[in-house]
């Protein structure tokens, strides 16, 4: 038992007549996935006709024998003396295998169906993430001190788009899911793909945001390739698959970030900013510092601006400039005291060190000091022997 194709132009021809009594299956839209059609007797007869439409495949049953199956539209007739002919289209070793598994000697024919797949891109599919997930987020790479590296900013975001889906395998559609319903739609079925698509979803996430690929977190819009090619290589759809089931599309059309991720990334901006003001600013300060150290006249006018503009900038800089600042004050400082305190002298009557000729306190002269002409040790003014040597002065 088998198809035969009818010839070119019988749809307007010698078989009208018969197709009023055909077996076919109306436009199936975008909700019916599967359908199964028959004659009130439940028997095909010989030479009956069976129409496919576009996006359409069809299997015969006869007992629950696989006994011819196409997927090329047109027009066929069924001829019970006729081995199978198998018009696979895309579904060769599809139709093959399901011949071989369901073929069996010594039945006896009960019942016969046609079962009707629906092999168009079902779409219109929407899928969201319920929950936010985390994702590694490279455009805000944090530094790592320690080692010298830059590690991602974790986010977490939701997720909302489309997808769209073909049968690929009717075998495997029919055993796993649809088995010898009468009608199956696809509200049936979209509750559990959509758990699945958003599982494979989440992988995806975590390849898009590893260190290989380091897709900024609002670019994710814009990888609908990659995507589809990442959940294709790591095969990241497996469950949907086995059902023979492909994923054919899928875009991601909004990404929004749950509120403690967009802090984190205002705080981001924030510090960044900072940084590259402060930047700026030593930058200009060092300018500054240099240009006041050079010029001997300004130099103290030049330092003093320096002061303002730390104080313009809120202290910013805090100790950014103070290590010039201070060498350039201290030189000449610790310079003069040194010069002074060569000359210092203590006060007889007050005991307090002096820098002058005469004591500040009580106007007392500096003494005069008179040395050994022998040992050359110091003798006090009203000393007459020396009190190193005894020499007498």
């Amino acid at each position: 038992m088998g198809l035969i194709k009818a010839a070119t132009g019988a749809i307007g021809g010698t078989l009208k007549d018969q197709w009023k009594e055909a077996l076919r299956c109306d436009d199936m839209g975008n909700d019916i996935l599967m359908k199964k059609v028959t004659t009130p007797t439940g028997v095909i007869s010989n030479k009956s006709t069976i129409i496919v439409g576009p996006g359409q495949c069809a299997i015969i049953y006869d007992n629950g024998r696989v006994i011819d199956a196409t997927a090329e539209e047109g027009v066929y007739n069924f001829d019970s003396s006729s081995t199978p002919s198998f018009f696979a289209g895309q579904f060769g070793a599809v139709f093959k295998e399901m011949w071989e598994r369901f073929t069996y000697d010594g039945a006896s024919a009960k019942e016969q169906y046609v079962f009707f797949f629906n092999i168009k891109e079902i779409i219109g599919n929407k899928f969201g993430t319920p929950n936010p997930v985390p994702f590694q987020d490279w455009s805000h790479p944090i530094p790592n001190q320690m080692t010298g590296t830059m590690t991602p900013l974790r986010v977490e975001v939701k997720c909302f788009g489309k997808y769209t889906f073909k049968i690929e395998d009717p075998s495997k559609f029919m055993n796993e899911i649809a088995g010898v319903a009468d009608i199956y739609r696809k509200d049936e079925l979209i509750e559990q793909m959509r758990s699945e698509v958003i599982a494979s979803f989440q992988n995806v996430l975590n390849e898009l945001g590893n260190s290989m690929h380091k897709i900024p977190v609002l670019e994710l819009p814009s990888q609908t390739d990659e995507i589809k090619q990442i959940m294709d290589e790591k095969v990241f759809d497996e469950p949907i698959r086995k059902r023979g089931i492909k994923l054919e599309g899928f875009v991601v059309e909004s990404v929004t970030l749950d509120e403690e991720s967009e802090k984190k990334i205002d705080q981001y901006e924030l510090s960044s900013n900072a940084n590259m003001q402060q930047g700026t600013l030593v930058g200009a300060y060092a300018n500054a510092v240099q240009d006041a150290a050079n010029n001997s006249n300004g130099a103290a006018n030049g330092f003093m601006g320096i002061g303002m503009m730390n104080m313009a900038s809120g202290g910013m800089m805090g100790g950014a400039v103070a290590g010039p600042w201070q060498q350039q004050q201290q030189q000449p400082q610790n310079s003069n005291t040194a010069q002074t305190k060569g000359n210092t002298w203590t006060c007889p009557n007050c005991n307090i060190e002096v820098a002058g000729k005469f004591c500040q306190e009580c106007g007392s002269a500096k003494p005069e000091k008179s040395f050994c002409s022998n040992c050359g040790k110091e003798i006090a003014k009203d000393s007459k022997f020396c009190p190193e040597c005894g020499h007498q002065k």
